[in-house]
């Protein structure tokens, strides 16, 4: 140690550690290194720690895995806008999305079980001014059955992933990977009856499915509601062609820009539509809630004739809200 590198090490130590004992030190720190790695090795050999390697690579690399459970044409720069924010604020991906090996295709390396949401963010990234970021991923060895399972353990809880994705993802793994309904339920620990409830949505004729302007409105009590309507075959026939006749609404709206119908709207149309045209004579009513959920108008039709329309004053609905809950009201109450 040169003179002047001594009288720096004193004046930090402050005389404590002689320049003679500094020499050994790089040796301790050493032996310190080599005790800890013995430790997690022999932790590794028991099981108690698992060692993963995480990769960076182009996403170019990677396709979607053709099960998974998640609509990409309903992945866009507004859906995605929060992970977009984060990955750029962090400067790059957190959490590694979940692949496996692939054989089968020239074009890519790696199949994406879980993360389809930070690939496409990171495509997105990349072809909009920031080609610096790459996809962090943890490669797995995974059947299918395995991938269906982990896949839907990381996503059951989110909400960017509706209850009509989710169900048909379920009816398509029940068909492929199990014997039956109790044996899929005792996989995924849930209850049969929960299951069913997914099951049933994603049996939804494809008239109803197309009545909503997106299916991230169809919920999975939807079709709880609907199911006793669509097992008889007089109200099924009427739900049904409400159903085509609310198609074409949708798609005119669309065309010309006019706010469409909510899906909670959608139900409650769907619903009136079953009622049998011998009973309609009775009182009837319906209730139209505001996209917050809030009842803005309850619309009532007597026996002896006439609609009573009742608008809340504290529903919070905008103008266009209360004409179209008044257009619908007059269309379904008043025939």
């Amino acid at each position: 140690m040169g003179t002047r590198n001594k009288a720096l090490f004193e004046d930090v130590t402050g005389g404590l550690v002689s320049t003679e004992t500094a020499a050994l030190l790089p040796r301790k720190r050493t032996s310190g290194y080599l005790q800890e790695r013995e430790s997690r090795l022999a932790q590794l050999a028991k099981g108690e720690i698992i060692e993963k390697t995480l990769l960076w690579v182009e996403p170019s690399r990677c396709r979607l895995w053709s099960r998974h459970n998640r609509r990409r044409d309903l992945l866009n720069e507004q859906s995605c806008a929060d992970l977009i924010q984060g990955i750029k604020a962090q400067g790059r991906q957190e959490f590694p999305a979940i692949v496996r090996r692939i054989q089968d295709d020239p074009q890519y390396e790696f199949e994406v079980i879980c993360g389809s949401r930070r690939h496409w963010v990171i495509q997105w990234l990349r072809q909009n001014n920031y080609p610096q970021f790459m996809f962090l991923i943890d490669v797995r060895d995974l059947t299918d059955e395995e991938a269906f399972r982990l896949s839907d353990c990381e996503n059951r809880d989110r909400e960017d992933i509706s209850d009509f994705e989710r169900a048909l993802d379920y009816q398509q793994a029940l068909e492929a990977y199990y014997r039956s309904q109790r044996d899929m339920a005792e996989r995924l620990e849930v209850s049969e009856p929960w299951l069913s409830r997914y099951l049933d949505l994603a049996m939804l004729p494809g008239e109803i499915v197309q009545a909503y302007a997106d299916v991230t409105q169809i919920k999975v009590n939807h079709a709880r509601e609907l199911k006793p309507l669509l097992k008889n075959p007089q109200s099924r026939h009427r739900v049904l062609a409400c159903a085509n006749e609310l198609k074409t609404r949708q798609l005119q709206a669309r065309q010309t820009e006019n706010r469409l119908l909510d899906g909670q709207q959608i139900l409650q149309l769907l619903k009136s539509s079953a009622r049998n045209r011998t009973t309609k004579a009775k009182q009837s009513s319906m209730e139209f809630r505001s996209k917050a959920g809030l009842r803005i108008m309850t619309a009532v039709r007597r026996s002896r004739g006439g609609l009573v329309i009742e608008v809340m004053p504290r529903g919070g609905a905008d103008r266009e809200e209360l004409i179209q809950a008044f257009s619908n009201a007059l269309q379904i109450l008043s025939d």
